[in-house]
């Protein structure tokens, strides 16, 4: 299961990495389109910046796995070690709550914008549940990766990487 696990955070992040290009290549035909081309293509900024938030959700479950995320370099990895594991769980348990919350109202959110057909206010009019579906995925993942590092750590193992400041403490 840990290996399914490490390969579905492998894939969102190979997804974000093609959401970051993705909005590379909206903002490089903008603005080439209105630099040398003189056309304006609308909705362009909006497709650069759904992916943009694609590539943020995406990477959460790796970030998160490979302690990127604030929490662990500011506050975990300064503590004592007799605090450290506990304050770790503390942090696993509270991720876990509220990631799934997260997901559940991402998730809420792109059903709701299906049905309704709700699309958005930029010039492109596209629907908003295609955008807001790699923001559920994302907090999925994240979830996972929370349930994923309690489960390591249930079995004696270390899901979140540990920094250099940690390391020589």
């Amino acid at each position: 299961m840990d290996k399914l696990m490490r390969l579905f955070y492998k894939l969102l992040m190979l997804l974000s990495a093609l959401s970051m290009i993705a909005a590379f290549l909206a903002v490089a035909l903008g603005i080439i389109a209105r630099e040398v081309v003189h056309v304006s293509i609308d909705g362009l900024d909006a497709y650069a910046g759904y992916a943009i938030a694609a590539a943020l959700f995406f990477a959460l479950p790796s970030t998160l796995q490979n302690g990127e995320h604030i929490r662990v370099t500011l506050v975990l990895d300064r503590l004592p070690a007799r605090w450290r594991n506990s304050m770790e769980w503390f942090c696993l348990m509270t991720g876990l709550v509220l990631t799934v919350f997260m997901a559940w109202y991402a998730a809420r959110a792109v059903w709701i914008s299906y049905v309704t057909h709700d699309v958005s206010p930029a010039a492109d009019a596209s629907p908003l549940w295609i955008p807001q579906i790699s923001m559920a995925m994302g907090c999925i993942g994240f979830a996972l990766a929370f349930a994923h590092g309690i489960v390591a750590r249930l079995q004696g193992r270390a899901f979140i990487a540990t920094s250099e400041l940690a390391r020589t403490e």
